[in-house]
């Protein structure tokens, strides 16, 4: 007899602040086509405008502008509705039923804990106003990597302490409710070197706040524009003068995206002997990354031509994460003893 084989479930997504930038691209969107495409796995993938309103809350217009946009880069990437389940997490009610039942399950002491709740906080300068939403948002996370029953998130490395914290409210649920239904997610990890790219800067994080981003909507002349704007080496004056490799952002982008490692390799010996200037590596970094979002940018263009068709799509997207969604909240609130009423429909 032969063995059915099932898939695992994956499970990832982006907060619609904005438009998604080669930072995303390279990232996470790159590597989520890939194993969508390696057909291993059932990708369930959020656009998570609930999360982002934690700490966008009096500016909802912005979320609501930016969730088209994020959209439209993910099909532009090569994100396929009928592989990939694409979906908004505003429209899954499941997900915050689900929330309130985990949220007993969890110390306010140990969300304060957690390492990269405590970094974003003090990214975003809170202070002694950090929103109950935003500090909640790891049991948040819980929920919707639970609801899908997801066994694979892809995540950089800084989220590693998130994933922690859902297994941990995984295994208390199980033993507490003395059953087996939630399941335990492991992480998906970039290659290494490429979990994150450094602004155009210089700056550690590429970021829309911080306006050193090539956006994957960004038109030829502008990532032309930016690429010649990128930070190098502050003391390669001349062209003749030794450049240094390490820390020099065009070199860092040339090692991700750059196909020819051999030629990149040549480049650095010469640059760092003296005797290649800063305009001749950019103009090939801009030809390398032309190469490879130049039809991510046409792709994109076809589909913001229909954005009726591209909204159609996210509500069947959330149709049907609803109704996966559901039937773990179903087995969620008979394991609690919730089913109350089950018992007249006998």
């Amino acid at each position: 007899m032969e063995k059915i084989m099932t898939k695992e479930i994956l499970l990832t997504g982006d907060r619609p602040t904005g438009k998604l930038h080669i930072g995303h691209y390279i990232g996470s969107l790159k590597n989520r086509v890939k194993l969508q495409n390696e057909g291993k796995y059932e990708p369930y993938i959020m656009i998570a405008d609930t999360q982002a309103l934690t700490d966008n809350a009096r500016d909802p217009e912005k979320i609501k502008n930016s969730l088209i946009q994020v959209a439209l880069d993910y099909l532009a990437v090569g994100l396929d509705p009928e592989k990939s389940t694409i979906y908004v997490q505003s429209q899954i009610p499941a997900l915050f039923e689900l929330t309130a039942y985990y949220m007993d399950l969890v110390t306010v002491a140990r969300l304060e804990r957690n390492p990269t709740v405590k970094t974003e906080i003090k990214q975003k300068n809170f202070k002694d106003s950090i929103p109950v939403g935003f500090l909640n948002y790891p049991v948040s996370q819980a929920a919707d990597i639970t609801a899908f029953k997801a066994t694979v998130v892809p995540v950089g490395d800084d989220q590693e302490p998130m994933l922690e914290q859902t297994r941990e409210i995984v295994r208390t649920f199980n033993r507490v409710y003395n059953t087996d239904i939630l399941v335990e997610p492991k992480g998906y990890f970039p290659p290494k070197g490429q979990g994150r790219l450094p602004g155009l800067d210089g700056n550690a994080k590429m970021s829309k706040s911080l306006g050193n981003a090539i956006y994957l909507s960004d038109d030829a002349k502008t990532v032309q524009k930016k690429v010649m704007s990128m930070y190098t080496d502050p003391n390669h004056i001349h062209v003749e003068d030794p450049g240094q490799v390490e820390g020099n952002t065009v070199f860092t982008y040339l090692d991700v995206f750059a196909p020819d490692k051999d030629k990149v390799a040549e480049l650095k010996e010469q640059y760092q002997k003296g005797g290649l200037g800063d305009v001749k590596i950019k103009r090939y970094l801009n030809k390398v990354l032309e190469e490879e979002l130049g039809p991510i940018r046409e792709r994109r263009e076809k589909f913001a031509q229909n954005p009726d068709a591209v909204y159609e799509m996210l509500l069947e997207g959330s149709k049907k994460a609803n109704e996966v969604a559901n039937q773990t909240l179903q087995e969620v609130r008979e394991a609690i003893g919730l089913n109350y009423f089950d018992r007249l429909n006998k």
